[in-house]
């Protein structure tokens, strides 16, 4: 993680479309260099509580877990958590590191992560944020979608070449 620059906030403000608020870092650069993901402050600017510590803003990235959402990748995943122990506990294990990180920042009173986080998928966004900020191992289905968005093109531009490639489907079940 790095501080951001000028620079930087110029690009956020681009990809975003809107002035970034709350950044604390830089948490992944694409391998082109740009930023993708930012660490944000548990408290916006103006006093608002914001408890996603880790905001998606590259747009190719953006645009793939949108992808991914709407087809249907976030209900597979919820099912097989209602089925899979372990990956439950690996998917609670993330969700508490989420919070305790975001909680040595600023405690906001709530166990309240984003994404879904502990019991179901709800955003790929905010997982996909978690996986590259954090790198592949700990949160398994960040790992997931930021493999899937690997294979859909992204290796090598938006994501690490070395990122893990995806399970196949076959073996998801």
């Amino acid at each position: 993680m790095t501080a951001p620059n000028e620079r930087d906030l110029e690009i956020i403000a681009r990809q975003l479309g809107r002035e970034p608020r709350g950044v604390l870092a830089i948490a992944y650069r694409t391998p082109d260099g740009l930023p993708a993901v930012v660490k944000t402050a548990p408290r916006l600017p103006d006093g608002t509580p914001f408890p996603t510590l880790y905001y998606l803003t590259d747009p190719r990235l953006t645009a793939e877990a949108s992808r991914q959402e709407s087809a249907g990748v976030m209900r597979e995943m919820t099912e097989r958590l209602a089925h899979d122990p372990e990956l439950a506990a690996a998917y609670r294990a993330a969700h508490e590191s989420y919070l305790a990180e975001r909680n040595e920042i600023e405690s906001l009173g709530t166990d309240f992560t984003g994404g879904g986080m502990p019991d179901r998928v709800k955003c790929l966004h905010v997982l996909i944020a978690h996986s590259l900020a954090k790198g592949p191992g700990v949160n398994p289905l960040g790992d997931e979608s930021v493999a899937l968005a690997a294979d859909a093109g992204l290796r090598g531009t938006a994501v690490p070449a070395d990122w893990p490639a995806a399970r196949k489907s076959d073996e998801q079940a």
